[in-house]
């Protein structure tokens, strides 16, 4: 059972969040690489709701249904993620265990070779902004809703 719904209680709250958010949708990731990542900090964090949008989110984007059903298992299925994807995604684990181990140069590395800095900096908006995201639905048990939530 939801325990509160943030933007009922103060929707202020919820509007900065949502600011980050339009800034992450506003960039040149491009949604099908935003979704995947999404997804990935969302199996992490166990938050079902992100993990309803961003599934539906990635297959309105064109991925196709056996790439998002690998994402848990991706090193295992690298000829499913090319490597902005595998970079992304080794990116968004470490960023979002950080208490683990931090982020690695290897990772940084491997991101910075497929990413321009710019595009750096958006993949790392879109990971903190997941993060937010994550944290605030499970701890509050956000309702599923009836059909998945596609943002945009």
């Amino acid at each position: 059972m939801q325990r509160m719904s943030i933007s009922e209680v103060d929707g202020d709250a919820y509007k900065a969040v949502l600011g980050l958010q339009k800034y992450v949708n506003s960039g040149t990731v491009g949604v099908r690489l935003r979704a995947i990542v999404d997804i990935r900090a969302s199996q992490i964090n166990h938050c079902a709701w992100c993990l309803d949008m961003h599934v539906a989110e990635a297959r309105g984007a064109g991925a196709p249904q056996r790439q998002i059903d690998l994402i848990a298992a991706w090193r295992e299925a690298p000829a499913f993620f090319d490597d902005r994807e595998r970079a992304a995604l080794a990116l968004t684990e470490q960023v979002t265990l950080i208490s683990e181990q931090g982020v690695s140069d290897d990772v940084w590395a491997q991101v910075r070779a497929v990413f321009s800095e710019q595009e750096t900096l958006e993949l790392l908006m879109t990971i903190a902004a997941i993060n937010v995201w994550n944290r605030m639905n499970v701890a509050v048990r956000a309702d599923l809703p009836e059909q998945p939530v596609v943002s945009g």
